[in-house]
């Protein structure tokens, strides 16, 4: 069990450019990989001698990590039930369609549910909280995905789609920021299918000085740009 202040109290006798501490967390792969980071590093500007310890976990493990004491907060999906915990939304992520920019949907602006049928697809694993939730929504619609290829992570996804293997429904989080020289992404509609990413922590636990002034930092960058 993770101390509430373990590793996290600033020494008093310290000036701010020195204030110590450490900060573990649970995060979602796509948002430890293309988010965290950026404010990670404008958080090290202001404390340069707080220490990082990050758990990139799936939403089920990190719900769990945080439920149990294993980490001061988490990064995660909306959908907890957990009574104990409670959950801040941040963004709406939406799914998009990945493709090479040569395929042939890539002519369009924006994409329907049906047009991917007769197109080789990509799906992450039925273990995947992204898996879970789009199924889901789609149901509602009675609209279901047919894949062909079925992988663990999201990364692997994008791996296939670079290799002409087909295309990928993945959260805009988990596709490349940038402007990529081989894979393009697409808004899908009718219905426009998201996920809410927030911040997951104990209901009754107390979030240590280092932790509390980090996720100022994270709500506002995330909230604001």
């Amino acid at each position: 069990m993770l101390e509430e202040f373990d590793g996290s109290l600033f020494a008093l006798k310290d000036t701010s450019s020195q204030q110590r501490g450490l900060i573990t967390m649970a995060c979602l792969p796509t948002a430890a990989f293309y988010f965290l980071p950026k404010v990670v590093r404008r958080f090290n500007e202001e404390f340069p001698h707080i220490r990082f310890r990050i758990l990139d976990l799936t939403a089920n493990d990190g719900l769990r990590a945080v439920a149990r004491g294993e980490v001061e907060f988490g990064i995660n999906l909306m959908g907890n039930s957990d009574p104990d915990l409670d959950f801040e939304p941040l963004i709406d992520d939406p799914f998009v369609l990945a493709m090479r920019k040569d395929h042939v949907l890539s002519q369009h602006k924006e994409l329907t549910w049906p047009d991917l049928e007769g197109h080789t697809l990509i799906v992450v694993d039925r273990s995947s909280g992204n898996r879970t939730l789009l199924d889901a929504s789609l149901a509602k619609e009675k609209l279901k995905l047919n894949w062909f290829y079925e992988v663990t992570h999201l990364n692997t996804s994008l791996g296939l789609v670079e290799a002409g293997l087909g295309i990928s429904v993945l959260p805009r989080l988990a596709t490349p920021q940038d402007d990529h020289p081989f894979l393009i992404t697409r808004p899908i509609i009718d219905p426009i299918v998201t996920r809410t990413i927030g911040i997951v922590r104990r209901r009754n636990g107390r979030l240590s000085p280092a932790a509390e002034r980090f996720l100022s930092m994270l709500i506002r960058t995330w909230k604001f740009e």
